[in-house]
């Protein structure tokens, strides 16, 4: 069984990594499109501040994750693998067809549908789900509002100053976004993975222990080699980076300035941060992706690709059912060959 589990805890390190391949796009898509820094150039700056999320900020959205989203007494290695590889899946596939999808919500929707299987709909807290869930269509209009009200500010602002000179100033002030949109992704992402790792080793009596720096599986303190190798593999993943997704979103979207990326950064990493502070895992795919749209409109309607957008919300609106189905169907495949 503990080979099981270690198995386990390194496909939740290859879903965290593909995580950050996909979301490499949602870090420096807007850096790379305004030409501040070179792709790898901004690939590195994003996955240096994905890490570093690692250090200073409480564990809340890991805990929605691990302990609230479904019932502990269902919880065993069979439906987090189950879970993980349905995710895995479906992000591999989307990143290749270059849409950013929402990660995070693969991953609710995988376990969502493993446990439905397992234990029928009270397996899982509705409450805590509908929350979750709410916040697909808010976080996106968070961040469009927000992106939308530092455009308009910052333009009445340099309303006398030459473009040069604008621009000049918020490529360096791009650099500053950029680390806080990248410190958002890794504080919000990371922490997913590690609230799947956390759920496992609780699940396990024998090795509950192995969880927290206590020793206690209920306390909320998750043990640092589980918060260091998720923070590494997102920010690993972050490097490497999905070229594709890039594509999509600092170019097909709308047209980018460095005044634009900056707002659409600055924008999107303020409301990851403020609702990773209330532990709800938000998608970071949807808020700069609206953020982004935000900039877009305030130059007028027609500015913004709105058949991409099209195309965006398609792949969100069917990330939850689709995990939810793999995940249901691996879990009932590894159920049958477990015995």
């Amino acid at each position: 069984m503990l080979t099981y589990i270690l198995l386990i805890i390194v496909i939740a390190l290859i879903f965290d990594f593909a995580n950050g391949f996909n979301d490499a796009a949602n870090s420096v898509a807007t850096i790379v499109a305004t030409r501040v820094l070179s792709p790898r150039l901004a690939v590195l700056w994003a996955a240096f501040f994905n890490f570093i999320a690692a250090f200073g900020f409480e564990t809340h959205v890991a805990r929605t994750i691990g302990k609230d989203l479904v019932k502990a007494g269902v919880i065993d290695p069979n439906l987090i693998l189950a879970t993980l590889l349905a995710a895995i899946i479906w992000t591999v596939f989307c990143t290749q067809k270059g849409l950013p999808i929402s990660v995070s919500h693969s991953l609710i929707g995988a376990m969502a549908g493993a446990a439905i299987v397992k234990g029928g709909v009270g397996a899982l807290i509705w409450s805590k789900i509908g929350v979750v869930a709410m916040f697909i269509v808010f976080s996106p209009l968070f961040g469009v509002i927000l992106a939308w009200i530092l455009m308009v500010a910052m333009l009445w602002l340099c309303r006398r100053s030459h473009p040069k000179k604008v621009d000049a100033r918020f490529r360096y002030l791009q650099l500053v976004s950029a680390a806080v949109y990248s410190l958002s992704h890794g504080l919000n992402d990371a922490q997913k993975t590690m609230g799947i790792i956390t759920a496992l080793l609780v699940s396990q009596p024998s090795i509950a222990h192995w969880a927290t720096h206590t020793g206690d599986p209920q306390s909320d303190k998750i043990a640092w080699w589980i918060i260091l190798s998720c923070h590494g593999a997102i920010a690993a993943g972050t490097y490497l980076g999905g070229w594709k997704v890039v594509h999509t979103l600092g170019q097909r979207v709308t047209k980018l300035q460095p005044i634009g990326g900056f707002c659409a950064e600055t924008g999107g990493g303020v409301t990851i941060i403020a609702l990773s502070a209330l532990g709800i895992p938000v998608s970071t795919t949807h808020t700069i992706t609206g953020a982004i749209f935000g900039v877009g409109v305030t130059k007028r309607m027609s500015a913004v690709r709105w058949s991409v957008g099209g195309e965006i919300m398609t792949a969100w609106l069917l990330t939850l059912p689709a995990a939810a189905l793999m995940a249901a169907l691996t879990y009932f495949i590894i159920s049958i060959i477990a015995g």
